[in-house]
């Protein structure tokens, strides 16, 4: 009898089968769709640090609204962001007030859409309402933001105008965007962005072990595969409920059964789990931490190798110490990693990881062979 194909997902942005953990999301996303204009869920914001599963959460937000016949227009936040949005929104961007065809070189497409900044809300907005006439009556538009963090202000304020100008007028739309932690102060301190006050917020921090654990036996018990209560336990305890983490522990602990296939038949075993969980640990430096550390100056990484001595949150001062520098000197690193959303300050004088996982690489750095 064959191996059953792999259900995990760990590939930035793929659409895992079990969403473990964020099911409620989607219930309240379900149900502001279905109470219609004004339900608080229509407009939301998803954080999460790095690996949390916000893409992820994007995609499936979207499917909801694509089963009920919406419109989806989804981006990630970069230079152009509102333009873009114009372009996509408008079903004929050419008859939008306000906005400027430049038209490709070669002549094949409408080539780039240029729009005054202080026409940018408007323009939005019209682009919006002359797409939800176009679709007509019962359907909808969601648009999700991607890596919002990223947006410039200017960008932002037009979105935001527009939405609100929109949720105001009980148009059929959504707005759902996504981004690291800091976005939700960055955002709500904004004054323009005052609106966004009024958002729903989600926060993907770590999925409880419990429910880490249920989620592993039914994927692979419902495969038709056995594995035993020891095994569960060391699957979700070495997941730390970190999502990303999650997919790759399933994943490689899967595949290890998989290729090992031999008298033990369709089981994954603890030895499997335990060959899994090393696989995971490494990819997880090489594809997570290792690209964070290697985008940072020398003493930048003296300032976080040193949080690293403790289990939790650091003293900023002790950390100062330790690298043998004043707290002047030490802080602007701190700041610095900060604004990078490489750490972050829990309580005033301390600080910890923003990333889940990175102590624990930081140390087999310096761990003796």
């Amino acid at each position: 009898m064959t191996f059953p194909a792999n259900p995990f997902k760990p590939t930035a942005g793929v659409m895992p089968p079990v969403l473990i953990g964020r099911e409620s999301i989607g219930l309240d996303f379900s149900e502001g769709l279905d109470d219609g204009p004004g339900a608080p869920d229509r407009l939301m914001l998803i954080t999460g640090p790095r690996g949390s599963g916000k893409t992820v959460m994007l995609t499936e937000l979207g499917l909801i609204a694509a089963r009920r016949h919406w419109t989806v227009i989804d981006e990630t936040a970069s230079a152009g962001l509102a333009e873009r949005l114009i372009a996509r929104i408008a079903p004929e961007s050419s008859r939008i007030a306000g906005v400027n065809i430049k038209p490709s070189l070669m002549g094949a497409s409408l080539g780039e859409v240029n729009i005054a900044p202080a026409l940018r809300p408007s323009t939005l907005r019209d682009s919006m309402s002359a797409r939800l006439r176009a679709l007509g009556k019962g359907k909808g538009l969601l648009i999700t933001i991607d890596e919002t963090q990223d947006a410039s202000m200017e960008d932002m304020t037009a979105i935001a105008t527009a939405a609100q100008h929109m949720l105001r007028d009980n148009a059929e739309v959504a707005f759902v965007f996504a981004g690291l932690p800091s976005l939700v102060s960055d955002l709500l301190n904004a004054k323009v962005l005052t609106f966004l006050r009024r958002a729903s917020i989600k926060e993907l921090g770590d999925v409880p072990l419990d429910e880490v654990r249920d989620a592993f036996a039914s994927t692979i018990r419902g495969a038709g595969l056995s594995i035993t209560d020891e095994a569960l336990d060391f699957a979700a305890q070495s997941t730390g409920g970190y999502p990303y983490m999650i997919q790759l522990v399933g994943y490689n602990m899967w595949r290890t059964a998989r290729r090992r296939a031999d008298g033990l038949g369709r089981t994954i075993s603890l030895d499997d789990v335990k060959a899994g969980v090393e696989q995971s640990k490494a990819k997880l430096g090489e594809g997570v931490c290792a690209p964070v550390v290697k985008q940072l100056s020398d003493r930048a990484v003296d300032y976080v190798t040193a949080m690293a001595q403790d289990d939790g949150p650091s003293s900023t001062s002790e950390v100062a110490a330790r690298m043998g520098e004043s707290m002047d000197y030490a802080n602007i690193y701190r700041q610095r990693l900060i604004e990078d959303h490489i750490i972050a300050s829990p309580a005033r004088g301390f600080v910890d990881f923003a990333i889940p996982f990175l102590r624990e690489y930081l140390r087999s750095l310096h761990r003796p062979e």
